[in-house]
């Protein structure tokens, strides 16, 4: 897939009406409903224009705030199955989310259900999310999704709350039956702070972690804004796990900065979206996932565009510089040529050591964290601990 051409995801959130109160939501969503959002007729003309990206298709994610607020998400929906399009969302764990609207969304022809799940109990996840009952409901969600037979993807926001106990939650989703465990890490934007996260030896840490877990898990596993993940999987097939030095074992010899690096050969039916995926895939109680996967990793802006509540283009929702806006401009136009989307593509532009790095055609850093840390989007990672080859060398560029 070129992503030069087309992205690989296309996110809309289609509201920031939420009755959660989320201490890292990146939306700061809202008690009720913006008159200014997307109208039904607008959205079907946004998911027109995601069509026109061509074959293959984006994946199209319905996210918010609540999207289940919006009492058009069925009929938008079937508009994007319709026109070709594989659509995925992400509800809130309210009691909005009730048997029959999750029934509805699967007839509708929604191909996956993502859930967000901090913990694996409910006094953190509660605490995560500002609203008590949050977990219990949560839980609930993925009994009408299983019953549904929608595959299931369960996103985790990973900060130093919930880091200790993110053990126990990969144990806990090991009998649910999810095809995915995306996790993401905190980019400070909106109510998140920098505050809230893990330091880049965590990173690294957690990293190798999720590595080991893939081997030996029936679902897949994905990171976002953690680009670094692939660089991770790729040095570990190797015999390396990067601490500040190369383990003693590794007789592997370092890529010089100058030399495009591999693809890393991903655990079976792994799958590289947003990082990398791996871990062998088991059908458990329900039928095979539908959704596609990105042939390379996915990056803010380098296959990944953002459509806001109001049709405000950006490369992501973590990256909210806007490039245009759905109500007056062309979204694949935008997405190909504005040159902030340009730019991100272009791994030779980066600055820093990961302008250095020779992993940066792999991973680039999280262009989101960047630019909320440092104010440039073509900065440095601020949350890695690796080295790259130039920088170690003492390479002046």
């Amino acid at each position: 897939m070129d992503f030069d051409r087309a992205p690989f995801i296309v996110i809309w959130e289609l509201t920031r009406a939420c009755a959660l109160a989320c201490v890292h939501c990146r939306a700061e969503a809202i008690s009720h409903r913006d008159p200014r959002e997307l109208t039904t007729a607008e959205g079907l003309n946004l998911i027109e224009a995601v069509s026109s990206f061509g074959r293959p298709a984006p994946l199209l994610v319905f996210t918010g705030g609540d999207p289940l607020r919006r009492s058009d998400v069925y009929d938008l929906v079937a508009a994007g199955t319709a026109r070709g399009l594989r659509v995925a969302l992400t509800p809130s764990g309210t009691a909005a989310a009730r048997r029959e609207k999750i029934f509805r969304l699967k007839t509708s022809g929604l191909a996956r259900l993502a859930v967000s799940l901090d913990a694996s109990t409910a006094a953190i996840h509660d605490a995560f999310r500002g609203v008590r009952g949050s977990y219990d409901w949560t839980m609930r969600i993925l009994d009408y999704a299983r019953e549904a037979e929608l595959p299931i993807q369960i996103n985790t926001t990973v900060t130093r709350y919930n880091r200790v106990d993110l053990p126990a939650l990969a144990e806990l989703l090991r009998g649910m039956g999810i095809v995915l465990w995306s996790i993401f890490f905190l980019v400070p934007t909106g109510r998140g702070r920098a505050e809230d996260g893990v330091s880049a030896k965590e990173y690294e840490e957690i990293l190798n972690d999720l590595y080991d877990l893939s081997r030996n898990v029936p679902f897949g596993i994905k990171t976002t804004e953690a680009p670094h993940y692939r660089r991770v999987v790729l040095e570990r097939q190797r015999g390396i796990r990067w601490d500040g030095r190369r383990r003693a074992e590794s007789r592997e010899p370092r890529v010089a900065s100058t030399q495009r690096v591999p693809e890393p050969t991903l655990p079976r039916t792994a799958t590289r979206n947003g990082g990398a995926e791996g871990g062998p895939r088991r059908e458990i109680g329900f039928q095979t996932d539908a959704i596609g996967r990105a042939p390379k990793g996915v990056n803010d802006g380098n296959g990944f565009v953002f459509v806001d509540h109001l049709g405000n283009i950006a490369p992501s929702g973590f990256l909210p510089i806007t490039a245009g806006n759905v109500r007056t401009d062309d979204l694949v136009e935008v997405y190909r040529h504005h040159p902030i989307f340009r730019e991100l593509r272009d791994a030779e532009k980066l600055h820093g050591k990961c302008g250095r790095c020779e992993y940066r055609t792999l991973c680039g850093g999280s262009r989101s964290r960047a630019y909320a840390m440092t104010g440039d989007y073509l900065g440095e990672e601020p949350c890695c601990l690796y080295e790259p080859e130039a920088v170690a060398c003492g390479v002046a560029t």
